[in-house]
Formats: C-alpha cells, sequence, structure tokens
C-alpha cells in the first residue's frame, strides 16, 4: 500500500532537535519581519480580520519546542516565541506539516479540525475570521521570503524546494510555489 500523500507528518526531529538549543528572539525577530512583509504586500489580510484585528493568536506547532505568538496590528504586527505555553484570544494546535499545510491551501481547515490534526481553544470566531483572510491572501510562504531575499531570491528558491522535498513539509502554496 502506498503511503498517503497528503498525510500530516510531523517535523523531521532533527529539526525539533536543532531548534531546541537556539536562543528565540532572533528567530522572533525575522518571523516579525516576515509578518510585516506579509502585511504590507497583503494589506487586505489585516483587513479582512475585521473585528478580530487585535486578537492575539497561539500558534502551537506541537513538534516544534516552541509556541509562536501572533499580535496582530495593521501597522506593527508582532511575532513573540515561547518554550513555553502561552495565552492568548485563540489557540491553534498542531503538527507544523498541518499549519503549513493549511495556510498554503494544501490542508483544508475544517478537515484538519474535525480530524482532531488540529486543536482550536479559545474564540473561534477568531480562528475562522484567520482562515479566511488567509485563504483570500492565497498566502505563500516560500514566496514572501524570497521576495525579503533580493539578490538571492533564486538560490532561496532552490533551497525551499530541496527542504519540502526532503521534509515533506509544505513550504509554499502547491499550485504556484517555487518547486513546481
Amino acid at each position: 500500500m502506498q503511503p498517503d500523500p497528503m498525510a500530516i507528518k510531523s517535523a523531521p526531529p532533527l529539526l525539533a532537535l536543532a531548534l531546541r538549543p537556539l536562543p528565540l528572539l532572533p528567530l522572533a525577530a525575522a518571523l516579525t519581519a516576515l509578518t510585516r512583509s506579509v502585511a504590507t504586500r497583503h494589506p487586505s489580510l489585516f483587513r479582512r480580520l475585521g473585528p478580530y484585528a487585535s486578537a492575539s493568536f497561539v500558534l502551537d506547532p506541537t513538534d516544534l519546542p516552541f509556541v509562536i505568538c501572533l499580535s496582530f496590528d495593521a501597522t506593527r504586527p508582532q511575532v513573540t516565541l515561547h518554550r513555553q505555553a502561552q495565552q492568548g484570544d485563540t489557540k491553534i494546535a498542531g503538527p507544523l506539516a498541518a499549519l503549513l499545510g493549511m495556510v498554503h491551501g494544501a490542508f483544508d481547515g475544517d478537515a484538519l479540525f474535525f480530524s482532531r490534526d488540529l486543536v482550536i481553544e479559545g474564540n473561534t470566531e477568531a480562528v475562522l475570521a484567520l482562515r479566511n483572510a488567509i485563504d483570500d491572501a492565497e498566502l505563500d510562504i516560500g514566496a514572501e521570503l524570497q521576495a525579503l531575499s533580493g539578490p538571492f531570491a533564486g538560490l532561496l528558491g532552490r533551497a525551499i524546494a530541496m527542504a519540502q522535498a526532503r521534509t515533506g513539509l509544505c513550504l509554499s502554496r502547491p499550485e504556484t510555489g517555487v518547486y513546481n
């Protein structure tokens, strides 16, 4: 029997092991820069959040050694990383592959929720608004990273494609991603 190509994979254990000793502040700063770039390139994403634009979202990639806290402000979104559980208006927990796959449209958020690959706590309306905003923006994290990398965009695209192939993580939108 062939393995299901759409099955949710865990992040490679070596990735989690490599991230464990790293200081979180530089990674949080990089993720904040990425989020602010997304805000600039896709302003409708933050407008689409409507009354939840000021909500705090906790993303818990359960196979990584930290949680991600997102605070959206249309002018200054902020990302912080923490090694312990955090409180927010809402929390979305699941494997990194499920979180990335949902962002890139490779997995259906409702299906992930009902299969219990994702666990949602707190304000579910805020989560739904976030998911709809991301779906409408058709975000591609790989393309966003390439846009930030200037003259290294091609090299980074190849690195993203290689990482995608080796890890099975969805690092770009399948239909438009750098690895097509």
